[in-house]
């Protein structure tokens, strides 16, 4: 057996440029890329190795730990799971700044490979530089953070173990119903230690994502459970775009005149115009998916965890008869669901062979695309410039910022969202015409993925525009691959609606029947001079971005023309209005209240609070 020498990183480095993936596309490199940040803990290991392999794995620099993963998220989602990067980082604060990112590609379903530096495996100069010690157990480190938020973890404690560990990283990061982070943990003195690894171990190697067949005694039943229905639902999630399944799904809908809602995962698996499409469901949905997920009788739920946003904490719809197509068994029986464990594409197809000549009521469907026009009438009425909500000395809505931005684009442009108000708005509002045109984490609902993951989008999808909207608790959370994106020339627009604070909790604050208190700045503890007037567009300046401020919606629609003109990425800031919300949509959403309150609200909320309780099945 032929044998090469190299160190552990170095085997790791070639390892990963030998794996190849066959997509629509042809077969491409799987990982993109490698972001790095570098410190003692990587740089004389991971870092020499990665020098010496650009042409075949190029590193990108970050500037946070969280945000280059995050960034990396990004892309992998872009590319439905097909193409992703790895990322690392050196031990301690370089390692754990990277958990929270962990957590939210766990949470998403998401393939990244985190490479992390950990502690010397020969514990002689312990404890080393950002070491924690763990008092009753000294194989403890910062990386055992990983493991609760990583799908495989691994510890390489010496250098020959990764011939064992990198083909299980690959096949967790490419299994449909496991997929999700990996972190292999790399102790800094394994990782320049050398061994003769076989070269058979970096052949080229094409790999495909296996399909999951659907069960055929689990179809007979669900054919049967649809058959009998007359007000079936479907419920697009995520898991359609990750199969390839949009199209399907839009044939089978139009064929058998069942009305698709999303959830903000699954938007944009079918045009907003589409004629069997309702909107959005759930806390955050339109009147038109929600009133019919309250009369239907049947809900078809394709590639959905179906959390409590989308089923309304369990009160939408419980007592409809649930079917569950989805590739993970986890999912499958969730809310009392009758399983159709498989491929999303797999499972409409060998639906639509069985269901024959059914289809549900024309009645029914007459019914859907009424309230699909009534909600379309009502966007165009919350979007408009003209809307009433906007009157003298008013400041503008995020609905009709929302509204602009879309009257300005173009069907191929890319938005992204990730926490805040700004996802609630956009899963309602936003109308999405292509395939991929809408990205959001409302998984993890992670504050600071807006900038990172817009760049991650841009890099998988350089010839679409990509547009962040991203609120300014957000952007002051994390906003340091702004940087990133104009060192790399990858072009993002991000459009920061600055109201002051964590205006989307405030409300939340209020509704539970607590007044306003550290959510909005004028609402906190400061010097006697008061919170800071922040500049965006100064900021966004100052990080290489283009920026500029502006005033009211009709400046906004200039500085949007200006910024689609920029080569260069480009931030545009507008003071919008912290307590206006669309109010028409979204269902009722189970969040705590006080049983014992000062709060002169406090009964009534609490009593509201136990009436809609009654709606959940236990």
């Amino acid at each position: 057996m032929k044998t090469i020498r190299l160190t552990m990183t170095q085997a790791i480095v070639r390892f990963l440029s030998s794996q190849f993936i066959e997509t629509d596309e042809g077969v491409q490199p799987i990982f993109a890329g490698v972001f790095a940040i570098f410190g003692h803990g990587n740089v004389a290991g991971i870092g020499q190795a990665l020098t010496e392999c650009q042409d075949q794995l190029p590193t990108y620099r970050g500037h946070s730990e969280q945000g280059m993963v995050h960034s990396a998220i990004a892309y992998a989602k872009a590319n439905n799971r097909q193409r992703m990067m790895a990322c690392t980082s050196s031990i301690g604060p370089g390692a754990t700044n990277m958990v929270t990112a962990a957590a939210l590609a766990h949470v998403n379903r998401l393939p990244v490979l985190l490479l992390p530096g950990d502690y010397f495996a020969s514990r002689t100069p312990d404890p080393v530089l950002q070491q924690l010690e763990d008092f009753s157990d000294p194989t403890v480190s910062v990386n055992d953070c990983f493991k609760p938020v990583s799908r495989y973890f691994d510890r390489i404690m010496r250098p020959e173990q990764i011939i064992n560990s990198l083909p299980v990283a690959m096949q967790t990061l490419l299994d449909p119903e496991n997929c999700g982070p990996v972190t292999i943990s790399l102790p800094q003195d394994v990782q320049a230690e050398a061994f003769d690894y076989p070269e058979e171990f970096f052949k080229h190697r094409v790999h495909t994502i296996r399909k999951i067949k659907i069960d055929e005694d689990e179809l007979v039943q669900a054919v049967e459970i649809l058959k009998n229905s007359k007000k079936p639902l479907i419920i697009a999630g995520g898991g359609v775009h990750y199969a390839d399944a949009c199209n399907t799904l839009k044939e089978f809908s139009k064929k058998y005149k069942i009305p698709v809602a999303e959830t903000s995962a699954g938007k944009g698996a079918i045009a907003w115009n589409h004629p069997g499409y309702v909107g959005a469901i759930g806390v955050t949905g339109s009147n038109a998916a929600n009133n019919l997920a309250r009369q239907a009788d049947t809900v078809l739920a394709i590639g959905t965890r179906l959390n409590d946003f989308i089923s309304g904490s369990r009160a939408l719809f419980s007592d409809k008869k649930l079917i569950q197509l989805n590739v993970a068994r986890f999912d499958t029986i969730k809310h009392n669901a009758y399983s159709l464990w498989g491929d999303a594409k797999l499972g409409i197809e060998k639906l639509d062979e069985q269901l024959d000549n059914w289809g549900a009521s024309k009645d029914w469907f007459q019914e859907s695309e009424i309230e699909a026009s009534n909600w379309n009438d009502y966007y165009e009425d919350i979007t408009s410039i003209n809307n009433p909500s906007d009157k003298v000395d008013d400041l503008p809505t995020d609905a009709q910022v929302l509204g602009e931005v879309k009257r300005n684009g173009e069907a191929s442009d890319i938005v992204v969202c990730a926490a805040g108000s700004l996802p609630g708005e956009l899963h309602k509002l936003w109308r999405t015409e292509q395939i991929g045109g809408y990205h959001s984490e409302y998984g993890f609902s992670c504050m600071g993925y807006e900038i990172a993951g817009g760049l991650g989008v841009k890099m998988a999808q350089p010839d679409r525009e990509v547009i962040v909207l991203v609120g300014d608790g957000s952007y002051l959370m994390l906003n340091s691959e702004l940087a990133t994106s104009v060192m790399l020339g990858q072009k993002i627009i991000a459009v920061v609606l600055d109201n002051r604070g964590f205006s989307c909790i405030n409300r939340l604050q209020n509704a539970t029947g607590n007044r306003s208190f550290n959510n909005l700045l004028k609402d906190c503890n400061t010097a006697d001079e008061g919170h800071p007037e922040i500049n965006f567009a100064l900021h966004a300046k100052s990080l290489g971005a283009h920026s500029e401020h502006v005033e009211d919606i009709t400046e906004l629609a200039a500085a949007l023309k200006r910024a689609r003109a920029s080569s260069k990425s480009y931030v545009i800031s507008i003071v919008t209005d912290s307590h206006k919300i669309s109010p028409e949509g979204g269902c009722w959403w189970e969040v705590a209240v006080p049983q014992v309150s000062s709060n002169e609200k406090g009964d009534e909320v609490l009593s509201a609070y136990k009436k809609s309780k009654t709606n959940q099945p236990y």
